[in-house]
């Protein structure tokens, strides 16, 4: 008989968990090719009214790096959790749907056009990222609902014509780019955590932390949707609002990642798939831990890319790809045979 999930287990696991994320990025912010010392860091931002270089590396870049970190992974497994559930497909991930296609469109078409304007401290990089990127999802959502009944099939198949036309727009712009737009474009694609404007941080965790909160608010009407839409529906589910609510969320925070830190794979998939082996398939948890599990597992890989060929740095989705593939399948051999898609 499976454990039953109860409040009093939820908050110790999220508790628990979130300890582990505030030591994680504690650890990981003295981490980096210099060395800082603390007592320095809360000297203040000057000493003997000269700049403290202490504090300048901890609170202008190791600090705004590690905290989008931590954003871009909640966002990209809770996006992972949502679309696994809504699919009904275990290899379901954030950007099954065509998202880093339409994403790298708006990108290309961004570094192409010369555009070198800025807004709120962001380049037209991250806009046009972010319009490409939601532009794309809701058109897949718009061609799967034009299928009727086979909705789900309908929504895979046109995210995978969709991500195939829109990849051959962007090889044919990218065959006709000039080198160093290539280069910027190609760089972008492969993730990237880079140190932002305190300003943009805030705005970002505002939108990513209101829509992790809405979808742990429809957690239930997921786990019903989980097991199909004849019984999700016997059990007074309203199958189309609630997959029009947590689509449409998914896909914005979603956006919102992607125009922060580019592409970042495997988060998606990975976290949420570790989550449901270890503590079981029940939405109410799966979202939440796969949100702080998602924001340690960045952090940790952005780490990694940091210092592992320092002074230069590697694309962060270079690292959860090299990280993510046998840890995956650690977790598959070793909880597999414990639990199942499903309750």
């Amino acid at each position: 008989m499976k454990e039953l999930l109860t409040p009093k287990k939820l908050v110790i696991r999220t508790v628990s968990a979130l300890t582990v994320l505030a030591v994680v990025m504690f650890t990981c912010s003295l981490i980096g090719t210099e060395s800082i010392s603390l007592k320095a860091v809360f000297g203040g931002a000057d000493i003997q009214e000269s700049v403290n270089p202490d504090y300048e590396i901890f609170v202008k870049v190791r600090l705004p790096r590690i905290i989008l970190a931590c954003l871009v992974g909640a966002a990209l497994a809770c996006s992972g959790v949502v679309f696994q559930a809504l699919l009904r497909n275990p290899l379901a991930d954030p950007y099954i749907l065509g998202i880093s296609s339409g994403a790298g469109l708006g990108v290309i078409i961004a570094v192409i056009s010369g555009l070198d304007w800025m807004l709120l401290g962001r380049s037209p990089i991250a806009f046009f990222a972010f319009a490409g990127a939601l532009g794309t999802i809701w058109l897949v959502w718009f061609i799967g609902r034009l299928t009727g009944k086979f909705h789900v099939t309908g929504l895979l198949l046109a995210g995978v014509v969709v991500n195939a036309f829109f990849s051959a727009v962007i090889m044919f712009l990218t065959s006709i780019a000039k080198s160093q737009q290539v280069y910027s474009t190609i760089f972008w694609l492969m993730g990237n955590i880079t140190e932002e404007d305190f300003l943009v941080l805030w705005l970002g965790a505002g939108f990513v932390v209101t829509g992790i909160l809405a979808l742990f608010y429809i957690s239930p009407q997921l786990n019903a949707l989980s097991f199909g839409e004849e019984d999700a529906r016997s059990m007074g589910v309203n199958i189309a609002r609630t997959q029009l609510i947590a689509f449409g969320i998914a896909a914005a925070i979603t956006a919102i990642a992607v125009s922060l830190s580019g592409l970042i794979g495997f988060v998606g998939l990975l976290v949420p798939h570790a989550v449901r082996l270890i503590f079981g398939p029940d939405h109410r948890q799966l979202l939440p831990l796969s949100g702080i599990f998602g924001a340690i597992f960045l952090v940790i890989a952005d780490t990694l890319a940091r210092v592992i060929i320092a002074p230069a740095q590697l694309p962060v989705g270079v690292v959860t790809a090299i990280l993510g593939g046998p840890f995956f399948l650690v977790l598959l051999v070793k909880y597999s045979r414990k639990v199942s898609w499903l309750r």
